[in-house]
């Protein structure tokens, strides 16, 4: 009899040994089904919150015409001071005034949408003909052009002829650009500065545009 009732003991923990497992399974595969639930929903959102990023970029995408503003430069130089640079000029009895002639290189970019126009140029020039020599020198200038015309720029400079033989330079521009019918005559104050001595230049000239696609 009593072998019966232990029987029946061991019998019953074991169905609830049985039963507590099968609760625990059950929490356990609840607990993971919501994980996953909760997973799959923000992966849903995040991408669908990818598409639409990516569709507000592709529609704010800006295009930009690309145009050459090449043309020829002419204008007047002057050396300020009594520097080395002026010293040079003088021992070659040359003025500190001198004439500009040269051709300006330019390639720009514009947004289709309106705005500035991002710049770049290269401008060779020669300088003293009226003094019976030649003095050339050349910049490359980054620099940007407002809507309304007004344009500033900078970089190197380089000019043949100066004190040291070859003397470089940083040039500052500012000036505006005047449309007439698709021709631009820009007109821009230029101070290339040196420790050897400075330079200030009034040049202009013209330039018809075209397409540089």
């Amino acid at each position: 009899m009593d072998t019966i009732h232990l029987m029946v003991r061991s019998m019953k923990k074991f169905s609830l040994i049985i039963f507590q497992s099968i609760h625990h399974i059950k929490e356990v595969v609840m607990k993971t089904t919501s994980v996953l639930t909760i997973t799959i929903a923000l992966a849903a959102v995040c991408f669908q919150t990818n598409v639409a990023v990516a569709q507000t970029y592709s529609q704010e995408e800006v295009a930009f015409n690309e145009w050459n503003l090449g043309g020829p430069r002419l204008g007047v130089t002057y050396v300020p001071g009594n520097g080395k640079l002026q010293q040079a000029l003088r021992d070659k009895e040359i003025g500190s005034t001198l004439s500009q002639f040269g051709w300006q290189f330019e390639y720009q970019v514009v947004p289709e949408g309106g705005g500035p126009a991002f710049v770049v140029q290269f401008i060779p020039l020669v300088a003293g003909v009226e003094y019976g020599t030649l003095i050339p020198s050349g910049s490359l200038a980054l620099g940007v052009r407002m809507p309304s015309g007004i344009e500033f720029g900078l970089g190197p400079n380089i000019l043949i002829g100066g004190n040291k033989g070859i003397n470089t330079a940083l040039v500052i521009a500012v000036g505006k650009s005047f449309n007439y019918g698709g021709v631009s005559i820009p007109v821009d104050l230029v101070f290339a500065t040196n420790p050897d001595g400075n330079r200030i230049s009034l040049i202009f000239g013209y330039a018809i545009k075209k397409s540089g696609k």
